[in-house]
Protein backbone atom coordinates (compact mmCIF):
# COMPACT_ATOMS: atom_id res chain seq x y z
CA UNK A 1 0.00 0.00 0.00
CA UNK A 2 1.43 3.42 -1.07
CA UNK A 3 1.89 5.74 1.94
CA UNK A 4 1.47 9.29 1.30
CA UNK A 5 1.92 12.45 3.75
CA UNK A 6 0.51 15.33 2.75
CA UNK A 7 0.73 18.43 4.40
CA UNK A 8 -3.03 19.74 5.60
CA UNK A 9 -2.46 23.03 6.43
CA UNK A 10 -0.76 23.92 2.99
CA UNK A 11 -2.28 25.88 0.39
CA UNK A 12 -4.53 29.03 -0.20
CA UNK A 13 -7.41 26.71 0.96
CA UNK A 14 -6.36 25.00 3.35
CA UNK A 15 -7.34 22.93 5.70
CA UNK A 16 -10.34 21.79 3.44
CA UNK A 17 -8.95 21.45 0.18
CA UNK A 18 -6.88 18.88 0.90
CA UNK A 19 -8.83 17.25 3.74
CA UNK A 20 -11.11 17.13 0.90
CA UNK A 21 -8.62 16.25 -1.65
CA UNK A 22 -7.32 13.17 0.47
CA UNK A 23 -10.41 11.63 1.05
CA UNK A 24 -11.22 11.61 -2.62
CA UNK A 25 -7.65 9.82 -3.29
CA UNK A 26 -8.13 7.15 -0.75
CA UNK A 27 -11.56 6.33 -2.09
CA UNK A 28 -10.27 6.34 -5.81
CA UNK A 29 -6.80 4.82 -4.93
CA UNK A 30 -6.41 3.57 -1.89
CA UNK A 31 -3.82 5.11 -0.67
CA UNK A 32 -2.89 5.33 3.25
CA UNK A 33 -2.51 8.88 3.78
CA UNK A 34 -1.31 11.20 6.68
CA UNK A 35 -2.89 14.28 7.12
CA UNK A 36 -0.14 16.25 8.55
CA UNK A 37 -0.92 19.43 10.53
CA UNK A 38 -3.08 20.88 13.80
CA UNK A 39 -5.26 18.33 14.95
CA UNK A 40 -7.83 20.38 16.17
CA UNK A 41 -8.59 21.97 13.06
CA UNK A 42 -8.06 18.82 10.80
CA UNK A 43 -10.52 16.54 12.44
CA UNK A 44 -13.71 18.52 12.09
CA UNK A 45 -12.41 19.29 8.71
CA UNK A 46 -12.67 15.61 8.51
CA UNK A 47 -15.98 14.80 9.74
CA UNK A 48 -18.22 17.23 7.27
CA UNK A 49 -16.48 14.73 4.15
CA UNK A 50 -19.32 12.53 4.66
CA UNK A 51 -19.47 9.24 4.81
CA UNK A 52 -15.86 7.60 5.63
CA UNK A 53 -17.30 3.84 5.60
CA UNK A 54 -14.41 1.48 4.37
CA UNK A 55 -11.77 4.43 4.12
CA UNK A 56 -11.47 5.50 7.67
CA UNK A 57 -8.31 3.70 8.33
CA UNK A 58 -6.69 4.99 5.05
CA UNK A 59 -7.04 8.11 6.74
CA UNK A 60 -4.65 9.47 9.60
CA UNK A 61 -3.91 12.44 11.37
CA UNK A 62 -0.55 13.05 12.29
CA UNK A 63 0.07 16.16 14.86
CA UNK A 64 2.13 18.92 13.61
CA UNK A 65 1.96 22.44 16.06
CA UNK A 66 3.43 25.07 13.52
CA UNK A 67 2.73 26.00 9.53
CA UNK A 68 4.81 27.79 7.33
CA UNK A 69 2.49 30.44 5.86
CA UNK A 70 2.16 31.21 2.34
CA UNK A 71 3.94 34.82 3.06
CA UNK A 72 6.67 33.66 5.40
CA UNK A 73 10.62 33.90 4.39
CA UNK A 74 11.31 30.13 3.48
CA UNK A 75 14.94 30.13 5.19
CA UNK A 76 14.08 31.51 8.55
CA UNK A 77 10.79 29.79 8.73
CA UNK A 78 12.48 26.32 8.14
CA UNK A 79 15.11 26.61 11.04
CA UNK A 80 12.38 28.44 13.85
CA UNK A 81 9.63 26.18 12.75
CA UNK A 82 10.85 22.35 13.55
CA UNK A 83 7.63 21.16 14.05
CA UNK A 84 5.87 22.71 11.20
CA UNK A 85 3.61 20.41 8.52
CA UNK A 86 6.32 20.29 6.08
CA UNK A 87 9.14 19.31 8.47
CA UNK A 88 7.20 16.88 10.36
CA UNK A 89 5.77 15.14 6.91
CA UNK A 90 9.14 15.17 5.13
CA UNK A 91 10.41 13.64 8.57
CA UNK A 92 8.02 10.86 8.04
CA UNK A 93 9.38 10.06 4.35
CA UNK A 94 12.88 10.21 5.60
CA UNK A 95 12.01 7.80 8.80
CA UNK A 96 10.47 5.17 6.42
CA UNK A 97 7.05 6.01 7.70
CA UNK A 98 5.61 7.62 4.45
CA UNK A 99 6.52 6.96 0.70
CA UNK A 100 6.18 10.46 -0.48
CA UNK A 101 5.29 14.10 0.75
CA UNK A 102 2.79 16.28 -0.95
CA UNK A 103 2.27 20.04 -0.37
CA UNK A 104 0.20 22.97 -1.90
CA UNK A 105 1.93 25.19 0.45
CA UNK A 106 4.75 27.83 0.57
CA UNK A 107 7.31 26.45 -2.31
CA UNK A 108 9.93 27.61 -0.96
CA UNK A 109 9.17 26.07 1.97
CA UNK A 110 8.75 23.03 0.37
CA UNK A 111 12.37 23.12 -1.02
CA UNK A 112 14.30 24.19 1.91
CA UNK A 113 12.62 21.22 4.34
CA UNK A 114 12.92 18.92 1.80
CA UNK A 115 16.89 19.22 1.01
CA UNK A 116 17.22 19.41 4.42
CA UNK A 117 15.57 16.44 5.74
CA UNK A 118 16.06 14.18 2.67
CA UNK A 119 19.54 15.19 1.38
CA UNK A 120 19.98 14.53 -2.32
CA UNK A 121 20.02 11.69 -4.49
CA UNK A 122 23.33 10.14 -5.00
CA UNK A 123 25.16 11.12 -8.17
CA UNK A 124 22.92 14.35 -7.85
CA UNK A 125 25.71 17.07 -8.37
CA UNK A 126 23.69 20.17 -8.58
CA UNK A 127 23.09 22.24 -5.03
CA UNK A 128 19.68 22.28 -5.74
CA UNK A 129 16.77 20.13 -6.90
CA UNK A 130 14.52 21.27 -10.07
CA UNK A 131 10.64 21.52 -9.70
CA UNK A 132 9.07 19.49 -13.10
CA UNK A 133 6.08 20.36 -14.43
CA UNK A 134 4.41 18.70 -17.49
CA UNK A 135 3.29 20.92 -20.02
CA UNK A 136 0.24 19.71 -22.16
CA UNK A 137 1.19 20.12 -25.91
CA UNK A 138 -0.30 19.14 -29.30
CA UNK A 139 1.37 15.73 -29.18
CA UNK A 140 1.01 15.09 -25.39
CA UNK A 141 3.51 16.33 -22.90
CA UNK A 142 6.79 18.08 -22.48
CA UNK A 143 8.53 18.18 -19.35
CA UNK A 144 9.92 21.40 -18.88
CA UNK A 145 12.28 22.03 -15.36
CA UNK A 146 13.21 24.10 -13.78
CA UNK A 147 9.95 25.79 -13.34
CA UNK A 148 10.31 27.90 -10.04
CA UNK A 149 12.44 26.06 -7.71
CA UNK A 150 16.05 28.14 -8.82
CA UNK A 151 15.61 31.80 -10.01
CA UNK A 152 19.66 31.88 -10.61
CA UNK A 153 21.56 29.02 -11.96
CA UNK A 154 25.21 27.85 -12.41
CA UNK A 155 25.66 26.14 -16.20
CA UNK A 156 26.71 22.19 -14.03
CA UNK A 157 23.02 22.82 -12.45
CA UNK A 158 21.69 22.94 -16.25
CA UNK A 159 23.08 19.85 -17.38
CA UNK A 160 22.09 18.02 -14.30
CA UNK A 161 18.67 18.94 -14.99
CA UNK A 162 18.70 17.75 -18.47
CA UNK A 163 20.03 14.52 -17.15
CA UNK A 164 17.18 14.13 -14.80
CA UNK A 165 14.70 15.28 -16.95
CA UNK A 166 15.28 12.59 -19.55
CA UNK A 167 15.54 10.18 -16.85
CA UNK A 168 12.06 11.41 -15.97
CA UNK A 169 10.85 11.64 -19.18
CA UNK A 170 11.64 7.83 -19.44
CA UNK A 171 10.68 6.61 -16.57
CA UNK A 172 7.45 8.38 -16.05
CA UNK A 173 6.05 9.21 -19.74
CA UNK A 174 7.59 6.01 -20.83
CA UNK A 175 9.86 8.33 -24.03
CA UNK A 176 12.12 5.84 -25.44
CA UNK A 177 15.68 8.31 -26.02
CA UNK A 178 13.86 11.10 -25.12
CA UNK A 179 15.06 14.57 -27.14
CA UNK A 180 15.99 17.33 -24.86
CA UNK A 181 16.49 20.93 -25.75
CA UNK A 182 17.42 24.24 -23.53
CA UNK A 183 15.17 27.18 -23.71
CA UNK A 184 16.48 30.18 -25.30
CA UNK A 185 15.38 32.91 -27.54
CA UNK A 186 16.43 32.01 -30.75
CA UNK A 187 17.25 28.35 -31.92
CA UNK A 188 20.92 29.23 -33.25
CA UNK A 189 24.08 28.47 -31.48
CA UNK A 190 25.23 30.49 -29.54
CA UNK A 191 21.69 32.30 -28.43
CA UNK A 192 20.64 32.81 -25.10
CA UNK A 193 23.01 34.13 -21.68
CA UNK A 194 25.97 33.46 -20.95
CA UNK A 195 25.33 30.56 -18.15
CA UNK A 196 23.29 28.65 -21.02
CA UNK A 197 26.08 28.75 -23.39
CA UNK A 198 28.42 27.70 -20.56
CA UNK A 199 25.82 24.99 -20.01
CA UNK A 200 25.12 24.02 -23.84
CA UNK A 201 28.94 22.05 -23.76
CA UNK A 202 28.33 20.18 -20.32
CA UNK A 203 24.86 19.14 -22.00
CA UNK A 204 25.87 18.14 -25.11
CA UNK A 205 29.17 15.64 -23.40
CA UNK A 206 25.85 13.92 -21.28
CA UNK A 207 24.72 10.36 -22.46
CA UNK A 208 21.00 12.34 -23.80
CA UNK A 209 19.96 13.15 -26.61
CA UNK A 210 20.63 16.82 -26.96
CA UNK A 211 18.81 18.50 -29.63
CA UNK A 212 20.16 21.82 -29.46
CA UNK A 213 17.74 25.22 -28.08
CA UNK A 214 14.05 25.30 -28.78
CA UNK A 215 11.60 28.75 -27.91
CA UNK A 216 8.89 29.12 -26.01
CA UNK A 217 6.31 27.99 -28.91
CA UNK A 218 8.18 24.97 -29.70
CA UNK A 219 7.48 23.70 -26.45
CA UNK A 220 3.40 23.88 -26.87
CA UNK A 221 3.58 22.24 -30.35
CA UNK A 222 5.42 19.38 -29.12
CA UNK A 223 8.59 19.59 -30.70
CA UNK A 224 10.82 18.16 -28.30
CA UNK A 225 10.17 15.56 -24.82
CA UNK A 226 12.44 17.78 -22.38
CA UNK A 227 13.00 21.36 -22.14
CA UNK A 228 15.39 22.58 -20.10
CA UNK A 229 15.83 26.13 -18.21
CA UNK A 230 16.70 28.18 -15.58
CA UNK A 231 13.44 28.17 -12.38
CA UNK A 232 13.44 32.36 -13.33
CA UNK A 233 12.13 31.73 -17.00
CA UNK A 234 10.90 28.52 -16.52
CA UNK A 235 8.19 29.69 -13.45
CA UNK A 236 7.07 32.98 -15.80
CA UNK A 237 6.71 30.67 -19.12
CA UNK A 238 4.27 28.56 -17.43
CA UNK A 239 2.19 31.21 -15.28
CA UNK A 240 2.36 32.85 -18.64
CA UNK A 241 0.53 29.86 -20.38
CA UNK A 242 -1.60 29.44 -17.43
CA UNK A 243 -2.73 32.78 -18.19
CA UNK A 244 -3.20 32.11 -21.68
CA UNK A 245 -5.64 29.01 -21.21
CA UNK A 246 -7.43 31.04 -18.55
CA UNK A 247 -8.12 34.35 -20.92
CA UNK A 248 -8.52 32.49 -24.06
CA UNK A 249 -11.14 30.12 -22.25
CA UNK A 250 -13.23 33.11 -21.30
CA UNK A 251 -12.71 35.05 -24.25
CA UNK A 252 -14.43 32.35 -25.76
CA UNK A 253 -16.88 32.00 -23.41
CA UNK A 254 -17.86 35.59 -23.91
CA UNK A 255 -17.71 35.45 -27.46
CA UNK A 256 -20.36 32.33 -27.45
CA UNK A 257 -23.07 33.64 -24.87
CA UNK A 258 -23.19 36.86 -26.85
CA UNK A 259 -26.39 36.26 -28.36
CA UNK A 260 -29.26 33.53 -28.69
CA UNK A 261 -27.55 32.12 -31.59
CA UNK A 262 -24.27 32.10 -30.61
CA UNK A 263 -25.70 30.27 -27.61
CA UNK A 264 -27.68 28.11 -29.39
CA UNK A 265 -24.57 27.19 -31.09
CA UNK A 266 -22.19 27.08 -27.65
CA UNK A 267 -24.24 24.23 -26.79
CA UNK A 268 -23.40 21.58 -29.45
CA UNK A 269 -19.73 23.07 -29.09
CA UNK A 270 -19.63 22.13 -25.19
CA UNK A 271 -18.43 19.04 -24.91
CA UNK A 272 -15.65 19.65 -27.00
CA UNK A 273 -14.37 23.39 -25.01
CA UNK A 274 -14.78 21.63 -21.93
CA UNK A 275 -12.36 18.08 -23.17
CA UNK A 276 -9.79 21.08 -24.39
CA UNK A 277 -10.14 22.76 -21.03
CA UNK A 278 -9.81 20.34 -18.85
CA UNK A 279 -6.45 18.74 -20.62
CA UNK A 280 -5.33 22.25 -20.37
CA UNK A 281 -6.08 22.76 -16.51
CA UNK A 282 -3.04 22.44 -13.90
CA UNK A 283 -5.79 20.59 -12.09
CA UNK A 284 -5.28 17.93 -14.15
CA UNK A 285 -1.64 16.71 -13.31
CA UNK A 286 -2.15 18.25 -9.72
CA UNK A 287 1.27 19.09 -8.80
CA UNK A 288 5.41 18.63 -9.92
CA UNK A 289 7.98 16.88 -8.73
CA UNK A 290 10.68 17.64 -6.84
CA UNK A 291 13.60 16.21 -8.33
CA UNK A 292 16.89 15.47 -7.25
CA UNK A 293 16.06 15.30 -3.26
CA UNK A 294 16.56 11.62 -1.79
CA UNK A 295 12.19 11.14 -1.98
CA UNK A 296 9.34 11.79 -3.50
CA UNK A 297 8.28 15.05 -2.68
CA UNK A 298 5.24 16.86 -5.05
CA UNK A 299 4.60 20.65 -4.70
CA UNK A 300 1.40 21.72 -5.88
CA UNK A 301 -0.47 24.94 -6.88
CA UNK A 302 -0.94 26.97 -4.31
CA UNK A 303 -4.88 27.99 -4.81
CA UNK A 304 -5.51 23.93 -5.12
CA UNK A 305 -8.97 22.66 -5.62
CA UNK A 306 -9.90 19.54 -4.32
CA UNK A 307 -9.48 17.90 -7.00
CA UNK A 308 -5.79 18.89 -7.58
CA UNK A 309 -4.93 17.84 -4.72
CA UNK A 310 -6.32 14.84 -5.47
CA UNK A 311 -4.77 14.47 -8.55
CA UNK A 312 -1.26 15.75 -7.20
CA UNK A 313 -1.52 12.62 -4.46
CA UNK A 314 -2.13 10.40 -7.48
CA UNK A 315 0.98 11.85 -9.07
CA UNK A 316 3.13 11.36 -5.69
CA UNK A 317 1.59 7.70 -5.65
CA UNK A 318 2.69 6.93 -9.28
CA UNK A 319 6.26 8.25 -8.72
CA UNK A 320 6.55 5.58 -5.98
CA UNK A 321 5.21 2.92 -7.73
CA UNK A 322 7.42 3.38 -10.51
CA UNK A 323 10.05 3.93 -7.87
CA UNK A 324 11.24 6.95 -9.57
CA UNK A 325 14.08 8.17 -6.80
CA UNK A 326 15.53 5.11 -6.88
CA UNK A 327 15.66 4.40 -10.64
CA UNK A 328 17.21 7.79 -11.20
CA UNK A 329 19.49 6.81 -8.28
CA UNK A 330 20.83 3.46 -10.08
CA UNK A 331 21.01 5.02 -13.70
CA UNK A 332 22.98 7.93 -12.13
CA UNK A 333 25.21 5.34 -9.94
CA UNK A 334 25.14 3.30 -13.66
CA UNK A 335 26.41 6.31 -15.33
CA UNK A 336 29.25 7.64 -13.07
Amino acid sequence: MVRIALDAMGGDHAPLAPIAGAVRAARLWGYEIQLVGREAEIRPVLRQQGDLTGIEHLLQIVHAPEVIEMGEHPASAVRSKRQSSMATGIDLVKAGGADAFVSAGNTGGVLATALLGLRRISGVTSERPALVAQVPTLKGYCVVLDVGANADVKPEWLAQFALMGSLYSEIVLGRAKPSVATLSNGEEEGKGNAVLNEAVPLIRALPIHYVGNVEGNDITAGRVDVVVVDGFAGNVFLKTAEGVVATMTELIRKELTRNPLTALLALGLRPGFRAVRTRLSYEEVGGVPLLGVNGVVIVAHGRSSPYAIQNAIHQAGRCVELRLVERIRDRLAALA
